[in-house]
């Protein structure tokens, strides 16, 4: 990172709300509790051109949080720090410097790094603040803020921009203008199934804290990185590591309810979504409920089953007893039923590609990788008009819809609209009669049809316009000879009526 700006300082004097303040969004979670945040949490900031980092409080209590966690996140705080340009430490300007504070600043001065000295919660400016003990710390002049407020903001804002040219060397700065635009991928899942690790392990680092504990994760993290593909080329990534999804009914705290928040936000901004599974476990309705987020975002999905390296070893070691593997003669056909299990329980996502995977061993990691860089290309397709209309012939022919209300679903003419997500533009009698599972039954057609698999795609439907002038215009002879015909129809289907009289498009356009 040529330029960096890292937030610092102890538990609760108000990092996160300073962060999101700077990034003029709602991206680190806050909350008055200590030890919310534990991952680097990152974004990148135009006004000013640098990528700045929220970071865990330092010097956690051991019965704040596990003594796991407390080492992980300080060990994610130093190489913030080593990474840094410019390091914003904050303190809590109405409760007054600690002596944790103190030997926060002394740890500072000893580096080489530029330090800003940021006294938060200055509400009311310095009336309520000893100005005097800010200096103290020998950082320099202190800037007095107020991150919920905003008092104080444009200084600090001028006042990084400042740091950030003066510390430029002169050398030509690597510029993004050009380069291709990262793909953006994320895992989603239930709490535990190894999210991190797979970050951790695509990363190559340990740049993601990875524990048992449930719920460890609990912002969204985002990262960059290169990823050398089957075509030898270098793809440009990012990943967002999110914190695992309960059910809403499931919910312990406002700290879950926001991690979950920021999950589905996250999906928002992806490219191609990983649904990660826990393989010693199957798919659960959470698993499937949390798949239906991504496809009610109109997302292409890859589904990854992690934790494959403990379902080898259970078989090898026959340890299969008291587990979800009790029952299968060997992994082969374990794999197999979990295969099924998932076309069955998913079934919404047809074609999108299954991997099963470990994030400890790297089996099968970089297939991931590569799925997600063939599904991004798959969106880029363009579906011949002249055969979309073929195939959709063919497929009413084959399986008629079903009849709603008395009238049975008719299409005209079809055409593409867009890709990512591929959009079909349907023109039809009635929007409202196509049923829920033939609409399925559509879209999984196209999907095979033109090799769709694991992309989304979308009908747009546009039923016949009716003149108002035409309604109740029938004589009572025409009334008499529709009642004739609808007695002889099959049961369920009005024939006739004013969708007979509408004519299609007089030529087609590929």
């Amino acid at each position: 990172m040529s330029r960096s700006v890292v937030i610092v300082g102890r538990p609760n004097v108000g990092k996160s709300r300073l962060f999101n303040r700077l990034a003029r969004k709602r991206i680190s979670i806050v909350h008055d509790k200590p030890g919310i945040t534990r991952d680097v949490v990152t974004t990148r900031i135009a006004d000013g051109d640098y990528t700045l980092q929220d970071t865990g409080g330092l010097g956690l209590k051991g019965g704040e949080t596990p003594a796991q966690l407390i080492a992980a996140s300080e060990k994610q705080v130093s190489f913030a720090i080593d990474t840094a340009t410019l390091i914003l430490f904050v303190v809590d300007g109405l409760e007054g410097l600690t002596a944790l504070d103190t030997r926060i600043a002394a740890e500072l001065r000893k580096g080489k790094k530029p330090v800003l000295l940021v006294v938060n919660k200055a509400d009311f400016g310095e009336e309520k603040i000893d100005v005097a003990e800010a200096y103290r710390l020998g950082l320099g002049e202190p800037l007095f803020i107020s991150a919920e407020h905003g008092r104080g903001e444009t200084d600090l804002r001028t006042a990084i921009k400042q740091h950030l040219d003066a510390s430029d060397t002169g050398e030509a700065v690597e510029t993004q203008d050009g380069a291709p635009k990262p793909l953006c991928v994320c895992f989603i899942g239930r709490p535990n199934v190894g999210k991190s690790s797979l970050s951790n392990r695509l990363l190559r680092s340990d740049r993601l804290i990875v524990s048992d504990v449930p719920g460890t994760t609990r912002d969204a993290v985002t990262y960059d990185f290169q990823f050398r593909g089957r075509d030898k080329k270098l793809h440009p990534f990012r990943l967002i590591d999110t914190a695992g999804i309960k059910a809403a009914t499931k919910l312990a705290s406002p700290v879950e309810y926001f991690s979950r928040l920021r999950s589905l936000d996250s999906i928002k901004e992806t490219d191609v979504v990983f649904v990660v599974l826990d393989a010693m476990e199957g798919v659960t309705q959470q698993d499937k409920a949390i798949a239906g987020e991504a496809i009610k975002e109109h997302k292409p999905i890859i589904v990854v089953v992690n934790k494959w390296d403990l379902v080898h070893k259970a078989f090898a070691d026959g340890t299969t007893a008291g587990t979800a593997l009790r029952g299968f003669k060997d992994e082969r056909e374990y794999r197999e039923k979990y295969e099924k299990a998932v076309f069955e329980r998913l079934y919404f996502t047809p074609g999108a590609p299954l991997i099963f995977v470990s994030a400890m061993s790297g089996y099968e990691v970089s297939r991931m990788l590569n799925s997600a860089v063939k599904l991004h290309r798959v969106l880029d397709k363009k579906i011949p008009t002249a055969r979309l209309n073929k195939l959709i012939v063919h497929l009413a022919e084959r399986t008629p819809p079903p009849a709603v209300a008395g009238r049975r679903f008719r299409i005209y003419y079809a055409t593409q609209t867009s890709n990512h997500p591929f959009r079909i533009k349907i023109f039809c009698n009635r929007e409202g009669n196509l049923a829920e599972n033939y609409r399925r039954y559509l879209e999984a057609g196209v999907i095979n049809e033109f090799d769709l698999h694991g992309c989304p795609v979308y009908f747009d439907l546009v039923g016949k316009k009716i003149d108002p002038e035409r309604v109740g215009k029938y004589s009572d002879e025409k009334r008499a000879h529709l009642a004739r015909l609808r007695k002889n129809s099959p049961a369920g289907e009005t024939p006739g009526g004013d969708d007979d009289d509408f004519q299609p498009f007089e030529t087609i356009e590929d």
